[in-house]
C-alpha cells in the first residue's frame, strides 16, 4: 500500500466539543449569587471537562495505534507486494530461460529428425543391398549343390557301369561288389533326397551278388599251375615206349625226316602218341588255354580245355602210375567248377533307375527368379551443429 491509501484510509479528526455552560436564569444585577450553588456548578464544570479531555485523548491514543497498525500494515503489504515481483521477475526469466532452451531442443529434435531420416534410407539401401548379397549367395549355393551333386551322380553313374560290365566280362562278383558299394557311398553324400531309393536297388543288387557261389581263382590257377610243372615228370604209356624203342631202317630214317605217310583220322591223337614231347606240348597248350578261361570266367572254353588235356593225358600217359592218377582226378575235379555262376536278374535295376531319374530332373524347368530392385542409397546430410542454451537462434 502507497503513502496516499494510507492517508485515505485515516480517519479526520474530530474537533474537540465545546462545553457551553448551561445557562441558568441570569441573574439579575440587584441579586445575590448564592456562593455554594455556583462553585458546585463550577467544579462539575471542571470535571466534565476533564471528562472530555480524557475521552479525546484516549481516543486520540487509539487513533495513533490504529494509525501505527495501518502503516505497519502497509509495509507488510508492500515487502510481500515487492517480493511477489521480485519472484515473478525470476519466473518470468525462467520461463524465457526455459523458452530459449525449448527453442533450442526443438531445433535439434528437427536435426535429429532429418538424420534418422537420412539415416533409415541408408538402413533400407543396406537391407535391400543384404538381401541381393543373400540371393546371390543362395543361387552360389544352389549352383555349387547342384555340381556337387551333378558330379555324385556322374561318379555313382560310371561306378554302376564300370561293375556291371566288369561282371558280365570277367563274370568276378568281388570287383563288382567294390564298384557298387563306391557307387553307394558316392549317392549318400548327394543332398538330393530323390536318389534315396537308387541307393535301395543298389543294395538289393550288393546283395543278389553277395549271395553268388564264387569260384577261386588264385586256388584254380595253382592247381592248373602243378599239372604243368608235373607233366615232365609222367611217364608215358607202355605203346608208346615200345615205339620208341622199335628199330627202323636206315632209309626210313633217311626219308622219314622229310616225307611221312599216315592216315587223316586221329592224326593229332596217333602224332601224340607216337611223340611224347608232342603229346606234352599239346597238354600244356590246353592247360594254358584253361588258365586263360579261368581269368575270363569262361566255363565252357575253360571245360573244353580241361577235357582235352585229360583226354589226352589219359591217352598219352601211363594211367596206372600215381601222378598220372593224381593228374586225372585234379583234371576231373576241375571239370566241374563252375567258373560264371548265372548273372542276376536285379543286376542292371540301379544304372536304369539313375539314368531315368536324372533324365526326368533334367526335363524339369526350374523357377524363375524375379530380380529384385536395387534401390538407391540415400543422400547423407551435412550434420547441423545445434546452437549452445545460452546462443540465441
Amino acid at each position: 500500500m502507497s503513502d496516499s491509501d494510507s492517508e485515505t484510509r485515516t480517519p479526520p479528526m474530530t474537533p474537540e466539543p465545546l462545553i457551553v455552560p448551561a445557562s441558568g436564569p441570569t441573574p439579575s444585577a440587584g441579586s445575590r449569587p448564592q456562593a455554594p450553588r455556583s462553585g458546585a456548578a463550577f467544579s462539575w464544570s471542571w470535571l466534565l471537562w476533564l471528562l472530555v479531555v480524557a475521552a479525546a485523548g484516549y481516543f486520540f491514543w487509539q487513533l495513533q495505534t490504529v494509525e501505527r497498525g495501518h502503516d505497519r500494515a502497509a509495509q507488510d503489504e508492500q515487502a510481500a507486494v515487492q517480493k511477489l515481483r521480485d519472484q515473478v521477475d525470476a519466473l518470468q526469466r525462467e520461463s524465457a530461460t526455459a523458452r530459449h532452451d525449448g527453442e533450442g531442443l526443438r531445433a535439434r529434435l528437427d536435426d535429429t529428425a532429418k538424420v534418422n531420416e537420412s539415416l533409415r534410407g541408408q538402413l533400407i539401401g543396406l537391407s535391400e543391398r543384404a538381401r541381393l548379397a543373400e540371393d546371390a549367395i543362395a543361387n552360389l549355393a544352389d549352383k555349387r549343390l547342384s555340381g556337387h551333386d551333378s558330379l555324385l551322380l556322374n561318379e555313382a553313374e560310371l561306378l554302376l557301369v564300370l561293375g556291371g560290365e566288369r561282371y558280365r566280362l570277367f563274370h568276378d562278383p568281388a570287383p563288382a561288389l567294390s564298384a557298387y558299394r563306391l557307387a553307394d557311398a558316392a549317392l549318400v553324400e548327394t543332398n538330393n533326397a530323390a536318389f534315396s531309393t537308387i541307393r535301395q536297388s543298389i543294395n538289393a543288387e550288393i546283395a543278389a551278388l553277395g549271395a553268388l557261389a564264387t569260384v577261386n581263382a588264385g586256388a584254380v590257377e595253382e592247381q592248373l599251375g602243378q599239372l604243368r610243372a608235373r607233366l615232365a615228370q609222367l611217364p608215358v604209356a607202355a605203346d608208346a615206349a615200345n615205339r620208341e624203342a622199335e628199330p627202323t631202317s636206315r632209309w626210313a630214317q633217311i626219308f622219314g625226316q622229310f616225307v611221312r605217310v599216315s592216315r587223316d583220322d586221329e592224326t593229332r591223337a596217333l602224332l601224340a602218341r607216337s611223340d611224347p614231347l608232342l603229346a606234352r606240348a599239346l597238354i600244356d597248350a590246353n592247360l594254358r588255354d584253361a588258365q586263360g578261361a579261368l581269368l575270363l570266367r569262361d566255363t565252357a572254353m575253360f571245360r573244353r580245355a580241361i577235357g582235352t588235356a585229360r583226354t589226352q593225358l589219359a591217352q598219352a600217359f601211363d594211367a596206372r602210375s600215381a601222378d598220372v592218377g593224381a593228374s586225372l582226378a585234379t583234371l576231373d575235379a576241375l571239370a566241374k567248377t563252375e567258373l560264371a555262376p548265372p548273372t542276376p536278374d536285379v543286376l542292371g535295376a540301379a544304372l536304369k533307375e539313375l539314368r531315368n531319374l536324372r533324365a526326368t530332373q533334367a526335363l524339369r524347368p526350374e523357377p524363375a527368379r524375379p530380380a529384385p530392385p536395387v534401390a538407391a542409397p540415400a543422400p547423407v546430410p551435412a550434420p547441423v551443429v545445434p546452437p549452445a542454451p545460452g546462443e540465441k537462434t
